[in-house]
């Protein structure tokens, strides 16, 4: 069964901008449906052009590229609150993939929707812009982190800000929040070895610093983690949910 936008279990949380009643009767017109989907399965593929758009309500994913020989880019993991397929519904077409690596439930909205959405909602109109910039913003980070930091630099910097992101979510426990991706994934992700990455996490965990081990990230000293990863800025900004 559906759940309504106002419903919605993510949308309170103070990560998240808050809906005036008109936005929310739009978004529950704009949603068509829900879609829960198992893990390694594909969402959206490279050069595909779907009629829907998706929010990441529950579970984890991948945004990567693949090269023709095999290799992968991965772009940035897919969280909770998160939109998926923005860039097919301006430029018609996919040029990354995005797959579950757990199991996921998506809210669909209908993507032919937008023009009524800019038409009538220009608030929600300016949060789409917002959350394309946020995912430029994020993007000259991670650029950042692959060509200027270190590999313990870069290792800091994306699990201070993976950590910072599911604290926000109320999905920490005692310092420890899910983490379920494999280290090749990060290692991907930051343009490391596998064996680079191991070497980077086991010294962060005799450091006692981080520990990521069994599907789960323990920070035992968030700020220690920060500074070693030249985060700039500590806590997630309040994003719009889609």
């Amino acid at each position: 069964m559906s759940i309504k936008c106002r419903f919605c279990p993510i949308r309170n949380l103070p990560l998240f901008s808050p809906m005036t009643d008109p936005e929310l009767s739009f978004m529950e017109s704009f949603k068509v449906g829900e879609m829960t989907i198992q893990p390694n399965t594909p969402i959206l593929s490279a050069g595909a052009n779907s009629p829907q758009l998706f929010t990441a309500l529950k579970g984890f994913g991948l945004r990567y590229k693949l090269l023709e020989d095999g290799r992968r880019q991965v772009l940035s993991f897919v969280l909770p609150g998160d939109l998926i397929g923005l860039q097919a519904g301006v430029m018609n077409q996919m040029t990354h993939n995005v797959e579950s690596t757990t199991s996921m439930t998506l809210c669909v909205f209908n993507r032919n929707e937008l023009w009524t959405l800019f038409r009538n909602h220009p608030q929600r109109a300016y949060d789409l812009t917002w959350i394309s910039a946020s995912e430029e913003r994020f993007l000259g980070e991670a650029l950042t982190a692959i060509g200027q930091k270190s590999a313990l630099e870069s290792v800091c910097w994306a699990l201070a800000r993976i950590y910072r992101r599911l604290e926000s979510l109320h999905m920490d426990e005692r310092r420890s929040v899910p983490l379920p991706y494999r280290q090749q994934d990060l290692a991907d992700a930051l343009g490391l070895s596998l064996v680079h990455t191991n070497k980077t996490l086991a010294k962060l965990r005799e450091q006692q610093v981080a520990t990521w081990t069994e599907g789960r990230l323990t920070v035992n000293d968030i700020f220690a983690l920060e500074d070693m990863g030249l985060v700039d800025s500590q806590l997630p900004q309040s994003r719009p949910l889609m």
